[in-house]
């Protein structure tokens, strides 16, 4: 296969430092103005900022090699790594030269030029995160694609979601009601750890029976959360008002599940489930968690919390309101009664930028807006997670606010994926909003 040249954009060294390593024996072109950027961005205290860093330091290290602007050998067997600069007489005419993209397609037009002078001229492709700066590789000729390796599917449809629909003999489905052990066998039917079952009659499709495949050799498990009707298990205040509300809550008060993942809409009630459930387990559950901490992403605001005046809890707040919200519906009303939880420590609010270096023990913690989060944060995250601790993401894959990911390169997603067919961790993805009728259709229509 003919090598070819890959010319990084920004966007793909800020979401992996590591991303040069990743196209085999194949030369990388890095613009200058790439190397602009990336400094720019080196103070900042998240994921940005650590690759960032991680990219620079990769580059210091390998120009013990040699010079990047006569290439390195990144390893043996590997392409070369080099810096280039860009020549303006190559832009289209009204381009203006001084804007970045800009910069970094006249690197790219300029090594397709130098192709074109060889006798077996190689096919130069940029590599970005940024659609628009795609297109506008397209516009001039310029292949262009997206930066694959980070992408743990290929579509946001086939992410797990947590539930299968299996059909049995209608025997089966009375003896579970019966309290007999039925088995499944998870290489027959393709199931994971901890998924919800919907077993259908094969002769009757009304007749059904709700379940948890808890993993190897073990029965399947009966769901009291989906059960009861109006009778159904209230938690803090909160009953579930679907099956998918009842499978999130059923795995948020399960001590031998560490890790939930809930993926929703807005309005499908995972982060009122979440913190209900939270609220339980640390202030009813006899000392199964110490505190319940709190945070979320705060991507949509473009810079770190530092900026903003007061403590860390007043430069959380914008961010929190949500949160805060919740707490006080769960507490009726009283935030007499949340400012004390939160004074004595009970409720914890907590930015993830100072996450980092914690070690978290015996904590029930909830990361809201997950999906924003890249697979290094979300690395960060779990990581910090001390002995006896449980960690509860939530989030809208298709309400992405972080410009270095996108539906199926996100944390969120990486952790739905990659701890699906482990038995510590579980994951609902709930598509049901419950918020109110408006807002159900809002989310439906608009």
């Amino acid at each position: 296969m003919a090598k070819k040249i890959y010319i990084l954009d920004t966007s793909v060294c800020l979401t992996d430092f590591n991303a040069v390593l990743h196209y085999d024996n194949n030369d990388i072109v890095i613009p200058l103005k790439v190397l602009d950027e990336i400094d720019n961005h080196k103070q900042r205290q998240d994921g940005v900022g650590v690759n960032a860093r991680g990219f620079i330091r990769l580059l210091d290290s390998l120009r013990e090699k040699g010079s990047l602007i006569k290439g390195i050998r990144l390893a043996k067997g590997m392409g070369l790594l080099k810096a280039s600069d860009y020549e303006v007489g190559v832009l289209p005419e009204g381009w203006d030269p001084t804007i970045p993209d800009n910069q970094i397609i006249a690197t790219a037009l300029a090594q397709v030029a130098e192709q074109q002078e060889n006798s077996r001229p190689r096919k130069v492709i940029v590599v970005s995160r940024d659609i628009n700066m795609r297109v506008k590789c397209d516009s001039v000729g310029i292949e262009a694609e997206d930066y694959n390796q980070e992408k743990i599917v290929a579509e946001t449809s086939e992410i797990h979601t947590g539930f299968a629909t299996h059909l049995v003999d209608d025997q089966v489905i009375e003896q579970f009601y019966e309290g007999e052990e039925i088995y499944i066998n998870q290489e027959d039917a393709a199931i994971n750890a901890n998924e919800f079952v919907l077993l259908v009659s094969s002769s009757n499709e009304k007749r059904t029976a709700i379940a948890r495949y808890l993993g190897d050799h073990a029965p399947l498990a009966k769901v009291p959360e989906c059960n009861g009707g109006k009778k159904r298990l209230s938690v803090w205040g909160v009953k579930p008002r679907n099956k998918e509300q009842g499978f999130a809550m059923n795995l948020l008060r399960d001590a031998n599940v560490s890790l939930v993942s809930l993926i929703g809409k807005a309005g499908s009630g995972k982060t009122l489930l979440a913190l209900s459930a939270g609220l339980e387990q640390v202030i009813e559950g006899g000392g199964r968690y110490n505190h319940l901490i709190i945070s979320r992403s705060v991507q949509p605001m473009g810079k770190d919390i530092g900026f903003l005046p007061g403590t860390m809890e007043e430069k959380m707040m914008p961010w929190i309101a949500p949160i805060r919200d919740n707490l006080k519906y769960l507490m009726g009303n009283n935030n007499d009664t949340l400012d004390s939880y939160v004074e004595q420590g009970i409720i914890e609010i907590e930015a993830l930028t100072y996450m980092r270096g914690r070690s978290i023990p015996n904590a029930y913690i909830i990361i809201d807006e997950a999906q924003n989060l890249t697979l290094h944060e979300l690395k960060t995250i779990i990581t910090r997670a001390g002995e006896g601790s449980k960690i509860i993401l939530t989030g809208d894959i298709e309400q992405i606010d972080n410009p270095y990911v996108d539906g199926v390169s996100n944390g969120l997603t990486y952790a739905v994926e990659k701890f699906k067919s482990y038995e510590l961790s579980g994951h609902v993805t709930l598509t049901k909003g419950e918020r109110s009728s408006l807002a159900t259709l809002a989310a439906k229509i608009l």
